[in-house]
């Protein structure tokens, strides 16, 4: 849930990619075709199955930043200080050195880029950004190194080329991208150095003495300050360097460097340069709050486009030129806007100049919530990263290299929010639009940086899904176009896959399928995973020996191209057979404290005696779940996880784990520190949404105002849910349990009843292991009383918030798996304005059996709601019941308003009379 990382500190086929299956299948690269070679076609959008992303490592931790030699050769860096090389020849990557740099804790500081020069093929020059410790001072180091032919980095040829300090108690904002101009210049992307907290997610622009730290305007308002900026230097053969004319102030202006070429930067965490034009790009990481507050505006990220030297505003200005208060943190009293046309720098840690150069407005600007202005950048934790501008080169002679529709795009990222986005300029370099980059398929795991390879294709490191540890889809990876023919795309599917010897198995692979229209596919099958045992699309074979198969089916096309599917089949053992039943209703549990007669049975065709050892059974009650779609075994999982699928799809996971502690706090953590308080699910959620900081250290969790505050609280629901150690009490197979714990409470309650067993296996000669399988079953027991809006399906009506309305004549909604044993009437609690109508109960589907009918007449207005009750039969075990509203003559539209029904017996229900009941 925080803006993080750095403002603080398949089948086979698929997963090579198009080119490297094709090698790996036939023995050599698809040839080229020349018409897609000269195509200059900027208008017809590739189709994005063309694309293909090949991981060339995957065994990385922190990656920083990556430069593509000439040759193909990959280097890259971690933030602990390991240099790698991706040798594209062998397809291995090797750890050429080990910097001992100041990398400090999780967040801070380290190996934060590096580049190539631009001779490389001629001075086989490297350039490092990293922090050093020399003494009692930590400072932050560009420096030169060469490779040797050998690819082994001559550690002697150092020669550190610019150097300035750092405080390095300050976790974060450190920038660290290298990158070069048309004109061998050399930028160098620095961070405002400073603590964004206590800001309340706003400028950090506190002056008191003693708060140098918190001061932004010491460093990113400070022309005589590397911090927050943008250097342009150039780098001379013996690694001394000059200042090129253009930049931001010219050399000998007092109270400036001259190294500045843009400042009044928060952490230009990536940028780039375009080859062709020398205009710099970036993106930059903007500030937390999530609403406008007494100091000035939210927060925004911002892709940046510097055509010549300039301020770009922080800590003065965010978005487009949003203006912030002059703020006394003192008082707390504030002043008037800063003027964007003529901004000052007052501060008494500003080391350099006052009048500070007008401010320059952003490209592209977001919030976390929708923008106004860029909606299709969505909503969510932000983290700008700047990318590489493409052009196209219809003389490169690359199978592999992006296609003409993508000439002088400018490619931007987002690290939290996994995308990529092709940025549109006019002639005159100004935006025009945005499209996404491969937004299906690119399976993105936090893009930290991304260049253009000399053979067109993009290569990207990706930082992996939690921010500050070693996680297991941190890799390098590369991405191809495919122009030409492409790979069919393999897909097996199977009648079984597991079960005794000998085992038939019919297996299709006629859903495989081909891209190119005409092309003619040929199937082979190994059975085994070696010897081609059938070229038939949909071939059936029989295992004779217990064993663990991996079948592999290729399909190719009549060029040669080539992909695999694999399905693993397991021989010597077939699942067992598991089921619950009971002696009472087997969908609903009674108000009353009634004993529950139950019976678990267990078959299983290799087992001679069934070991009670394995069967384990078990009865939780689940005191509460959100009022969504659960009447089914499935979909009250879903809903009882619905706070665990909202985390899982937010931006929470980047910072934080379930039981480990990341940049955030474990959700354990946070559970038992909440445990006893009652207040804390409200509290909690309000914080999600509004953002904040000050209990689990000095990083702040960013806002979250697209959220709803229903959606926050099952969120915080589910992290509570954490800190309780389940009590698991194991039940016999058979016995009578009284159901208790729901009495006396609101019936939003569930009884999970869940019975397992695990066999004993069979024997496997070829893994020396036992294949042993577990089978369980799910008795779920809910209340008699349903809210509307627990409807599992809804065919012409609405959810309104626990109600469902706009229901109109044949509109209907579905419970599904109900068993009737036991009841026979059904109340509903209903409002309809002006209209009466029928209300028909069909089993299994609109126009089934018909099984109950309430005649309902109109409440008088739709706040006006009543009780009313009918007969209801029961057609005997369970089935999918059909809530139907009939009104054949007009007017037959807005019928009725559905806030609750329940399901019971005429004797325990009350006359069936209206009971008027008025509001909510």
């Amino acid at each position: 849930m925080f803006h993080f990382p750095f403002k603080y500190g398949i089948s086979l086929g698929v997963f090579l990619g198009a080119t490297t299956l094709t090698t790996y299948l036939t023995g050599h690269e698809p040839m080229p075709n020349p018409a897609m070679q000269a195509m200059s076609d900027t208008t017809n959008r590739p189709e994005e199955n063309r694309f293909k992303k090949t991981v060339l490592f995957n065994d990385l931790n922190e990656p920083m930043e990556l430069a593509v030699a000439p040759d193909g050769r990959v280097f890259f860096v971690e933030r602990a200080g390991k240099f790698y090389m991706y040798d594209p020849g062998q397809k291995k990557t090797r750890l050429l050195h080990d910097f001992p740099v100041k990398a400090v804790d999780k967040y801070l500081n380290g190996m934060l880029g590096m580049t190539i020069d631009p001779n490389f093929r001629k001075n086989h020059f490297l350039y490092f950004f990293y922090t050093i410790q020399d003494k009692d001072q930590t400072r932050q180091r560009i420096a030169r190194f060469r490779v040797n032919d050998d690819s082994t980095l001559d550690l002697a040829s150092e020669k550190s080329i610019i150097e300035f300090p750092i405080d390095l108690e300050v976790s974060a904002h450190t920038g660290g991208s290298l990158a070069w101009d048309a004109h061998g210049n050399l930028f160098i992307s620095t961070g405002d150095n400073t603590v964004p907290f206590e800001s309340n997610g706003h400028a950090p622009i506190d002056s008191r003495s003693g708060r140098l730290t918190f001061d932004a305007q010491r460093s990113a308002g400070n022309p005589n300050d590397l911090r927050g900026k943008i250097l342009r230097i150039h780098v001379a053969d013996d690694g001394s360097y000059t200042i090129p004319e253009g930049n931001l102030f010219p050399p000998g202006t007092s109270g400036t460097r001259p190294e500045i070429y843009v400042m009044g930067c928060r952490n230009p965490y990536r940028i780039s340069v375009d080859p062709a034009t020398s205009i710099v790009y970036w993106g930059e990481i903007g500030p937390d709050a999530g609403t406008d507050g007494v100091q000035g505006p939210r927060g925004y990220d911002e892709f940046n486009q510097a055509r010549k030297a300039g301020n770009y505003g922080w800590p003065y200005f965010v978005g487009d030129n949003k203006p912030y208060f002059q703020y006394d943190f003192a008082t707390k009293s504030v002043g008037a806007l800063f003027d964007p046309n003529a901004p000052v720098n007052n501060s008494p840690n500003n080391t350099g100049m006052k009048n500070l150069p007008p401010t320059q407005k952003p490209m592209v600007w977001y919030p976390y919530n929708k923008s106004d202005e860029f909606p299709a950048l969505g909503v969510g934790g932000r983290c700008a990263m700047g990318g590489p501008v493409y052009h196209f080169d219809p003389k490169l002679a690359s199978t592999t290299k992006l296609p003409a529709y993508y000439d002088k795009a400018l490619f931007v990222y987002d690290w939290m929010r996994n995308w990529v986005y092709a940025i549109r300029l006019d002639d005159n370099q100004n935006y025009q639009s945005m499209e996404p980059f491969m937004p299906t398929t690119g399976d993105f795991r936090r893009p930290v940086d991304m260049e253009i390879g000399p053979d067109g294709s993009v290569y990207m490191l990706e930082y992996g899904s939690v921010y500050g540890i070693d996680n297991d889809d941190a890799r390098l990876v590369k991405v191809d176009f495919n122009g030409g023919n492409r790979a069919p795309v393999a897909q097996v599917t199977a009648s079984d896959t597991l079960g005794s010897a000998p085992l038939t198995v019919a297996f299709k692979g006629d859903q495989s399928r081909d891209f190119d229209k005409g092309d003619q596919l040929r199937y082979e099958w190994r059975f085994d995973g070696k010897t081609v045992g059938s070229t038939v699309a949909n071939p059936s074979y029989t295992f004779r020996k217990n064993g663990i198969y991996k079948t592999i089916l290729k399909v190719s096309d009549q060029l040669g191209n080539a992909s695999l599917d694999t399905m693993t089949i397991r021989v010597g053992n077939t699942l067992p057979q598991v089921a619950i039943s009971v002696n009472q209703n087997s969908t609903f549990f009674p108000a009353t404290q009634t004993p529950l007669a139950y019976s678990v049975s267990v078959k299983d065709k290799e087992d001679k005696v069934i070991d009670k050892k394995n069967v384990k059974v078990v009865l939780n009650y689940i005191p509460k779940v959100s009022s969504e779609p659960m009447m089914g075994h499935q979909q009250l999982t879903a809903s009882f996880n619905l706070g665990k699928s909202l985390i899982a799809g937010s931006d929470c996971k980047a910072c934080h784990q379930v039981a480990a502690k990341s940049v955030g706090p474990a959700f354990v953590d946070v559970a038992k520190k909440y445990r006893d308080d009652k207040t804390a699910t409200a509290r909690l959620a309000n914080k999600v949404i509004v953002g904040g900081g000050g209990v689990w250290g000095e990083h702040a969790m960013s806002a979250h105002p697209q959220l709803s505050r229903e959606d926050a609280a099952e969120m915080i629901k589910y992290v509570l849910s954490l800190g309780t150690e389940p009590t698991e009490n194991r039940l016999p197979q058979q016995g009578n349990i009284v159901l208790k714990e729901h009495v006396g409470k609101a019936q939003e309650g569930r009884y999970m009843l869940t019975a397992s067993y695990t066999d004993k296996g069979e024997a496997n000669a070829t893994t020396r292991s036992k294949l042993a399988l577990m089978k369980s079953d799910v008795l779920m027991l809910r209340p008699t009383k349903v809210l509307g809006s627990e409807a599992d399906e809804l065919n012409n009506m609405t959810r309104q918030g626990k109600r469902l309305g706009n229901i109109h004549n044949q509109s209907y909604f579905v419970l599904k798996n109900i068993d009737l044993k036991g009841i026979d009437q059904l109340t509903y609690r209903y409002s309809s304005k002006d209209r009466d109508a029928t209300v028909e109960v069909h089993t299994d589907s609109p126009t089934g059996p018909v099984i109950s009918t309430l005649a309902y007449t109109a409440t008088g207005g739709w706040n006006k709601f009543v009780e009313l009750g009918t007969s209801i039969q029961n057609p005997g075990g369970k089935h999918n019941l059909y809530f139907v509203f009939v009104k054949a003559d007009t007017p037959n539209r807005d019928l009725f308003s559905l806030d609750w029904l329940q399901f019971g017996t005429k004797t325990a229900a009350t006359a069936g009379g209206r009971e008027p009941s008025t509001g909510n």
